[in-house]
C-alpha cells in the first residue's frame, strides 16, 4: 500500500489526475466504474506481479504499466524463471525445487543456502540458512509455512 501511496503522490506531483484503486475481488467492476485512460500498476506479490491483474487489464482493453501477462506469470514462478534463465545461458545459483517435508528433516545442501516459496513476492517466506546452522528453519514444520508443499532452495550468494 505504501508503494501505491507514494506513486499517487509522485504522479499527482507531475500533474496527472489519479484515482487510486484498492484492488480486491471486484477489480473489473472497480475499473469499469473508474474508466481509466491507463493503469499505473503499483501492486506487489500475487495479483500485481503474477499476470492476473495484467490479464484483467488486457481483457478490458486498458493500457498499463508493468510487464505483460506471460512475462509476469513466468517471473513470479521462480522455478520456471530459473529454467528460462538457464535456457538462455544465464548463471543461476546452485539449487532446485524440493518438498518442504524433506527440507524440514535435514539440510538439503551445506549451509549457507536460501529457502524461498516458488511463487511469492521477493521477500515473503524467505529464509537464509546461515553457515553453522544445526537444523533447517523450524517455520517449515511449525505451521507458519503457508506457501505450499514445495520450495526453491538455492546456494546463498552474498551481496546486496
Amino acid at each position: 500500500l505504501s508503494s501505491g501511496h507514494e506513486c499517487v503522490k509522485a504522479l499527482e506531483g507531475e500533474g496527472f489526475r489519479v484515482t487510486p484503486v484498492d484492488v480486491g475481488h471486484h477489480l473489473a467492476q472497480q475499473l469499469a466504474e473508474v474508466a481509466p485512460d491507463v493503469c499505473f500498476n503499483a501492486l506487489h506479490g500475487k495479483w500485481g506481479e503474477d499476470g492476473c491483474v495484467q490479464g484483467v487489464l488486457e481483457i478490458m482493453g486498458i493500457p498499463y504499466t508493468h510487464s505483460g501477462v506471460l512475462a509476469s506469470a513466468l517471473a513470479m514462478d521462480k522455478d520456471k524463471a530459473r529454467a528460462i534463465y538457464v535456457q538462455h545461458g544465464l548463471d543461476v545459483a546452485e539449487g532446485g525445487m524440493y518438498d518442504v517435508e524433506d527440507l524440514a528433516r535435514d539440510h538439503i545442501m551445506a549451509p549457507p543456502y536460501v529457502i524461498k516459496p516458488p511463487a511469492e513476492g521477493s521477500s515473503f517466506g524467505v529464509f537464509i540458512v546461515r553457515e553453522g546452522a544445526n537444523r533447517p528453519p523450524k517455520e517449515l514444520t511449525d505451521g507458519t509455512w503457508t506457501f505450499g508443499k514445495r520450495a526453491l532452495v538455492e546456494k546463498f550468494i552474498p551481496g546486496r
